[in-house]
């Protein structure tokens, strides 16, 4: 699996010219000219991906479902995430990621799917699941996996909650603008 942190994250962005704040119109621009359905199941970001997409105008065209399912309850019975990974490993972990991505995919009809869970602190960390820690659910039809990333603060050493999530945001639209 792969691993990004924060600084990876922006390099990323910078190398490839793009820019943070409008990520999310060129992932529509490429999903309308490969006339692809996009679909999102989100716990730790709360919906900011959906809304990014959203804020666009024809996403319409490329956008019919996004699930904010910060619940184990909500991503068991609508994402069909099992009941034994959320038990045995948690909402925090590669293997909900993934199942999340695949029951919205397939609860939406799309072509492609994202999700995210993760924990966005400022609080809820441990030693082992640290404020910070994210994992990203990547679905098509032909495969899903998971990327990971630790969002802990590299810059100004902060576990702020609205920078995880913005970062989290940012690591996923980069993500479906490489695939596609």
């Amino acid at each position: 699996m792969v691993t990004f942190t924060d600084l990876d994250i922006i390099k990323l962005l910078r190398r490839n010219n793009l820019d943070a704040d409008t990520l999310q119109e060129k992932v529509v621009e490429k999903l309308r000219a490969r006339n692809i359905k996009l679909a999102t199941a989100e716990s730790c970001t709360g919906g900011l991906i959906s809304e990014r997409i959203t804020s666009v105008s024809g996403a319409s065209e490329v956008f019919d479902c996004g699930v904010c399912s910060y619940s184990n309850e909500i991503k068991h019975k609508v994402l069909d995430v099992s009941e034994e990974t959320l038990s045995v490993l948690g909402a925090v972990s590669s293997e909900t990621a993934m199942q999340m991505a695949e029951g919205v995919r397939r609860l939406a009809d799309a072509d492609l799917a994202v999700s995210t869970t993760g924990i966005a602190g400022p609080t809820g960390g441990t030693p082992e699941k640290p404020v910070g820690l994210v994992f990203c659910g990547i679905c098509t039809k032909n495969k899903t996996y998971a990327i990971k990333l630790l969002l802990g603060g590299n810059i100004n050493k902060t576990n702020s909650r609205s920078y995880i999530r913005k970062l989290t945001s940012d690591a996923v639209l980069f993500t479906i603008l490489s695939i596609l």
